[in-house]
């Protein structure tokens, strides 16, 4: 073997190794270009767009509630008042919030709302979770009666936590109507 032909060797295995890193990164970027993105939370939303937060507000969990602890933290009767925010701070944030989103009306025609409930693992004072919910119908009191089912249905071991957070920040109004479709004769 000449001389220096080791260094030879190993600056052509060198080479070789980041052309083959290149190409990987391409051959994966070009299988990318022809996939179709799914669509959005907001464009699958079967309600009007009143309905649910601005984009900027996509829920937050509490890091402390988990399905395996659900019945000691979520479905234990008078959880949700232990992890409540005072009034003091939500009512500061609603003023902010209020005034921010330009809404129309008064602050007391919107209830500030946790997207992802207490009652579901949501994270109580999170500003990625709160939102300002209209009062009109259909609006907050619609939102809470699926709070209430989803709930019901974790604490009774239905459906998973996490399928019930997915469903109340992907589109609590499509749970909604169906609730009321199961309830028509």
């Amino acid at each position: 073997m000449a001389k220096g032909s080791g260094s030879q060797r190993l600056s052509w295995l060198i080479a070789l190794a980041i052309l083959a890193v290149l190409g990987l990164v391409y051959w994966n970027a070009s299988r990318r270009v022809g996939l179709r993105p799914s669509p959005s939370i907001a464009e699958r939303r079967i309600g009007d767009p009143s309905l649910y937060p601005p984009r900027n507000i996509p829920g937050a969990v509490a890091l402390a509630v988990t399905q395996t602890n659900i019945h000691e933290t979520i479905c234990i009767s008078g959880y949700t008042r232990g992890v409540r925010p005072p009034s003091s701070v939500t009512n500061r944030i609603k003023r902010e919030r209020f005034e921010e989103e330009k809404l129309p009306g008064t602050p007391s025609d919107y209830e500030l709302d946790h997207l992802i409930p207490l009652e579901l693992g949501g994270c109580p004072d999170c500003l990625t979770n709160l939102w300002m919910e209209p009062w009109s119908s259909p609006g907050a009191r619609e939102k809470d009666a699926v709070e209430n089912y989803l709930h019901r249905e974790v604490c009774n071991d239905q459906m998973s936590l996490g399928e019930a957070q997915k469903l109340i920040a992907g589109d609590w109004f499509a749970v909604y109507k169906s609730l009321q479709s199961e309830k028509a004769p």
